[in-house]
This record gives structure tokens, C-alpha cells and sequence, in this order.
């Protein structure tokens, strides 16, 4: 018997005289291709990535990079009977065709490119690996015909499975699934199938005993984004997570006729006593404010910095190309005395464009249209860069405010969003206002979004259409950009003469110590021109059935008062500019008279509490739901309340 050493050493031999010769132009050709799929894939699209060193498809590939890596005998002692087990575990698999390796659907344009590009590349591969097949039969037929022939017919029956997993080279293109048919991957509804998006954790707020805690503090939120985000995902077929459910911002999302304030006073409050849609033995208190309405010509001129994200997660058609539409919007509504600057970042920020007055749309255009995708998110420097441009252009009595637009994935830079808080706050005190857009799904960090807007002093907004755009930013567009009161913190005291128990319906993210309410130092939310803001308190009158809670055995009994006052409601809000904050008192009386805006607003109430499967609903459903809002509907100029109703629908029947 011959050893087993010289005939594998001839094998090698035999191997590496037939392994074709290294092709530069290729090599170059594809390095060039990694770089360019490198940078526009790296982040968090869903395509494959390609590189420089990926492995090369081909019949022997593995088995000649593996013995061009042997140095020593011993090292192939170790290995002969591998390989020849592999050889012979493979082998039979090519007269049983290949097995195609399915992977998920196309989800974005450039899925197509890549899969010519496979296909191209496997052709060639197939035609080296035939090559270098004829000039090993040989070789290969005195391998089966030794004795080490016989460790691959004692092989292990648990190795069976993997026959054909590895498809010769032939099988390549077909590793990317076709579309089904009538598949179009630009519908701004599909949701991805990769899901790393983030939501603030907050927990329903909880009863309250009147007793035992009276007093009630938060921050009021004119943010809309939850609103948005929630009809993305009902219009995809798919009922929203209960963390996605923000009620507050549900509410806030539609417009409403309050009471236009009086005098010199920034907005008019005023507290309603209505009844309770979903239980009859408890009550809601409406509490509405009502922001003034300057004419546009009478207002600051306005320094916008829009910080757009150019990173590869963008590169999608809801994305980056509506985020250019959505600003064209916008210019049309700028006067001549605005200035526009862009700034951007993905990898590292920049300037793409000076300070221009909003009058020269054609510049400001050109240079939006220029922005392309690609590189991972330096979302610190992108701040620092805008925030550095917008204090470069203020000038004594203007407004400045910063436009973040993006998906909202910040991985290179402060990624924590207490991290981002403090830089954040430190930087709102330069008087610039920082506004939050956010665009497509799949990786959308709603928390980050969240911590910037409200450290910001500024709102945060999700546009998934641009018909939201046109809501956002040209019909509401006096109150996102020019706010009229800083800092506004509301503050309920319920007497307990009267009321038993108590929640808030929302506002979970802006919930207050009670001694932040006169703290000057404690930031809160801000009110934009024309801005309505509402809140909900369901409260349980004392005597009443639906009372929840026992008075408890060894305390004193409870507070007996004259007074027929459900509570007492207070504001606080700061002048923009001014460091001392004003307060406004109003009495919560019982008794009033329920307006459509307050039934609208408490139907919308009860969606939200029922995507969120609240325990307080009782059997009151999305039928019920449906009925109340429609029959407030009311005016409905722009038919956001009737697509409201529609959401309804459609969450009636995905929950069935």
C-alpha cells in the first residue's frame, strides 16, 4: 500500500496546478462593488451585505483554500480524513439537482440590482468551477478507489439531512425569492419584516384614591407622532403594540374649536364636567386650552436648520424621497425674510447648504435634491453641527428652530437617550428650538425621538404620507415652528368632598412631580401659535357604584366640605424668552354641557384605551366607539375625523 501522505501530497499537487490564475480586473471590479454595497447597506437595511472577502462560490473552493493553508504533515493528518468524508457526503448530491436557499421578499429598489449582479457572478463561477472539475476527475477517481473510501461509507445517518444544502454555484441567482405577483415594494404601507423599532416604556396610568393622593402634575404634549405611527400600522393590516399607543398624542393630533383667550394672555383654559361614554357612573373632566392665533404677517422672521439623516437605513421610498417632498411643502408657506440651512449626517455631518432665504427656493431645491443615502448615523455630530449653523444665523428677534428629520436609529455618537436628554437640554438654553420628524418603519427609535422633541422645547411628529406632510408642515405650520408659551405644566388638585377616585387618560411620558409644578428650573411642554391642547381626567363621584376602591376600616372618615368644586385647576407657562413663570387658577365645576369637540375627543379616548385592552372600558367596544364619533364628527374640513373613524373600522375588525 502506497502512503497516504505522497498520494494526498500529489492530490495538492494536482489541485493547485489546475487552480486558475488569479484575475486582477475582477478582483478590482469587485472591491469596488463591497465599497459601494458597504456603504449604502452597512447600517440597517435589510439587503444582504456584500465585501471585499466574501467567500467564493465554486465545486473545490473550500477544499483548495483549506490545503493552500496546510504548512505541515501533521496538519494534514489531521485533515485528509475530513476532506475525503466531505468529498464523498457532497458528491452524490449534484446527480439530485440543486436546492435553492429561499430568502425573504425585496424590500427596497436596489434588492433587484443585486440579484443581476449574483447572477452575473455566478455565470462566471460556474464556468471557472467546470474548468477546474475536468482537471480533477482523475485525481479525484484514485482517491474513491482507496481505502479511505471506506470512512465515508461508514458515515452517520444524522449527516443525511444536509445533502444539497451547499447548491453548486448554478443555484445563485435563484437565493432571492421572485415578488409574488402584483408585489409592489413601494407600498408606504408594507411593514418591514426586521423590526428594531423603540417606544418609551410607560405603563397606563394607574387609579388614583383622592384621599390618599389629590393632587395630580403633568406637563402638557401637543406632540403627534403616536397618532401617525398607529395608522401606519392599522393601514399595514396590523394592530399597533399597546406601547405604540400614546392617547394624549391621539387627541392632540385633530383640530378643535375652543375658546380664543382673552386679553393679553397666550391661550384661554377652560374645565368641562361631561359625561362618560364607556361607564354612565363616572364622569370625564374635559380640560382645553386654546393657543392665540397671530397674523402671519406679524411674526418673527424664522431661521430653519433642517438636520437631515443620510444614513442607508433612509434609503427607502418613505423615507429620504417623501422627506424632500415634504420640505418642498414647506418652502411654499416660508416668507422672503426666512432662512433655510441643511445640514446632514451619515458618517460624519456637514453643511450642504448656507444660510438662503426661503425666497430662493430653486437653490434650497437643488441642494435637497442632491442627497443621497448611504452610512451609518453620526447622529451627535449632526446635532452639534446644526445647533452651531443655527446660533451663526440668529439674529435679535428672530426664531430659530432646528428640523431633525430621520428614522430615528442613532448608532455612532450619544445613542443613549438620557445621554441625548442632557446634551439637549444644555443647548435649548441658546434659545434654539429642536423639532423632531420621523420617517418610515422598520428601525424607527420613537424613544430617542421622544427625549430630543421634549428636551428640545419642540414637537415631534411622525410623516408617513404626504398628506400627513401637508397637515404637519403647511397647515398647522405657526404652531410647530412659533411657540407662544414655554415650559406650560398643568396641576389638578380634586377635592375629595366630591370625587372618590381619579386617572389621567394619558400623558404617561409627561407625568410631573408635584412639586416640579413651581419649579421654574423644570422643564415642560411648549404651546405653538393657534396650538389646542386637551386632557382627560375620568373621575368617580363619592357615593357613586362604579367606586373601584373600599374606604379602608382604621382611617378617619373621609373630608366632608361645602364646597361643591370637582377640583381646582392651575397653570403655569413662561413667556418665550422670560425665566419666571406666570400661573392661571380655574375652578372644575360640575355641570356642563358637552360640545362636539369634547365628544369627538372622548371617542378618540376610548380608541386608544381599547388598542390598549384597558381594564376601565368595561364591555364598551369599538362599535360604540365608532357611533360616538361619527355623530361628532362635526365640521371635518380637512376629513381627518371621518380617517378616524376609518381607523375604528379597521381595528374592529383586525381585533376579531
Amino acid at each position: 500500500m502506497s502512503d497516504p501522505f505522497d498520494d494526498f501530497e500529489d492530490l495538492k499537487a494536482a489541485m493547485q496546478a489546475a487552480t486558475p490564475a488569479p484575475n486582477v480586473a475582477r478582483k478590482a471590479e469587485n472591491i469596488a462593488l463591497a465599497e459601494k454595497n458597504f456603504a449604502t447597506r452597512q447600517e440597517t437595511a435589510t439587503q444582504p451585505r456584500f465585501t471585499s472577502d466574501r467567500p467564493k462560490q465554486g465545486l473545490f473552493r473550500g477544499v483548495i483554500s483549506m490545503l493552500s493553508s496546510i504548512s505541515t504533515r501533521h496538519a494534514l493528518t489531521a485533515t485528509t480524513a475530513i476532506v475525503a468524508i466531505g468529498l464523498f457526503v457532497y458528491l452524490p448530491t449534484l446527480q439530485q439537482g440543486p436546492t435553492p436557499v429561499t430568502l425573504t421578499e425585496a424590500e427596497t429598489r436596489s434588492r433587484l440590482e443585486v440579484d443581476d449582479q449574483i447572477a452575473q457572478a455566478a455565470q462566471q463561477e460556474a464556468e471557472e468551477t467546470d474548468a477546474l472539475s475536468g482537471q480533477l476527475v482523475e485525481p479525484l477517481a484514485e482517491i474513491a478507489a482507496s481505502p479511505m473510501a471506506d470512512i465515508a461509507a461508514t458515515r452517520p445517518a444524522a449527516m443525511e439531512p444536509m445533502a444539497g444544502v451547499l447548491a453548486p454555484p448554478s443555484a445563485a441567482k435563484r437565493m432571492l425569492a421572485p415578488p409574488p405577483p402584483g408585489y409592489d415594494n413601494r407600498d408606504q404601507f408594507a411593514l418591514p419584516e426586521v423590526d428594531t423599532e423603540a417606544y418609551p416604556e410607560a405603563e397606563p396610568n394607574a387609579l388614583k384614591i383622592t384621599t390618599e393622593e389629590s393632587v395630580s402634575t403633568f406637563s402638557i404634549d401637543v406632540d403627534t407622532a403616536s397618532y401617525a405611527i398607529l395608522r401606519s400600522s392599522l393601514n399595514a393590516g396590523q394592530l399597533p403594540n399597546p406601547e405604540q399607543v400614546r392617547i394624549e398624542e391621539m387627541v392632540n393630533y385633530f383640530p378643535y374649536d375652543y375658546t380664543a383667550p382673552l386679553d393679553e394672555l397666550p391661550f384661554s383654559t377652560r374645565a368641562t364636567v361631561i359625561d362618560t361614554p364607556w361607564n354612565s357612573e363616572t364622569q370625564l373632566v374635559h380640560i382645553a386650552l386654546q393657543g392665540q392665533k397671530p397674523a402671519l404677517d406679524a411674526r418673527p422672521p424664522l431661521n430653519l436648520v433642517f438636520l437631515i439623516d443620510t444614513s442607508g437605513s433612509m434609503d427607502e421610498r418613505n423615507k429620504l424621497p417623501l422627506l424632500k417632498q415634504s420640505f418642498q411643502l414647506m418652502l411654499a408657506q416660508l416668507r422672503p425674510e426666512d432662512k433655510v440651512a441643511i445640514v446632514t449626517y451619515a458618517g460624519s455631518a456637514g453643511q450642504v447648504l448656507d444660510p438662503t432665504p426661503a425666497s430662493d427656493r430653486a437653490t434650497i431645491m437643488a441642494a435637497l435634491d442632491k442627497l443621497d443615502a448611504g452610512g451609518s448615523t453620526a447622529g451627535q455630530a449632526g446635532l452639534q453641527q446644526a445647533y452651531a449653523t443655527a446660533e451663526a444665523m440668529t439674529e435679535e428677534g428672530d426664531v430659530s428652530r432646528i428640523i431633525l428629520a430621520t428614522d430615528g436609529d442613532f448608532n455612532v455618537g450619544i445613542d443613549d437617550p438620557d445621554e441625548l436628554e442632557d446634551f439637549i437640554a444644555r443647548k435649548r438654553q441658546t434659545g434654539t428650538y429642536l423639532s423632531v420628524l420621523g420617517f418610515g418603519r422598520g428601525n424607527l427609535d420613537d424613544a430617542t425621538m421622544q427625549a430630543l422633541a421634549q428636551n428640545g422645547n419642540g414637537q415631534a411628529a411622525y410623516i408617513d404620507t404626504l398628506s400627513e406632510a401637508q397637515k404637519t408642515l403647511v397647515d398647522q405650520l405657526s404652531g410647530a415652528l412659533f411657540p407662544i408659551a414655554n415650559d406650560v405644566k398643568i396641576q389638578v388638585e380634586f377635592n375629595p368632598a366630591q370625587i372618590a377616585e381619579y386617572r389621567l387618560i394619558g400623558y404617561e411620558t409627561r407625568a410631573l412631580n408635584r412639586e416640579d409644578f413651581n419649579n421654574d428650573r423644570v422643564d415642560a411642554g411648549e404651546i405653538g401659535a393657534g396650538h389646542a391642547v386637551t386632557a382627560l381626567y375620568e373621575v368617580t363621584p363619592v357615593g357613586s357604584p362604579a367606586r373601584l376602591s373600599d374606604p379602608l376600616r382604621y382611617q378617619a372618615a373621609e373630608v366632608t366640605a361645602t364646597s361643591k368644586e370637582y377640583g381646582f385647576l392651575r397653570l403655569r407657562y413662561k413667556r418665550p424668552g422670560e425665566e419666571t413663570s406666570a400661573l392661571i387658577e380655574t375652578p372644575i365645576l360640575p355641570g356642563g354641557d358637552a360640545t362636539t369637540d369634547m365628544q369627538f375627543a372622548a371617542a378618540i379616548a376610548g380608541f386608544g384605551q381599547l388598542l390598549q385592552n384597558s381594564p376601565y372600558l368595561g364591555n364598551w367596544s369599538y362599535t360604540q366607539a365608532i357611533d360616538l364619533a361619527n355623530t361628532a364628527k362635526g365640521e371635518d374640513a380637512f376629513g381627518y375625523r371621518a380617517q378616524a373613524v376609518q381607523l375604528m373600522r379597521l381595528a374592529d375588525s383586525l381585533s376579531q
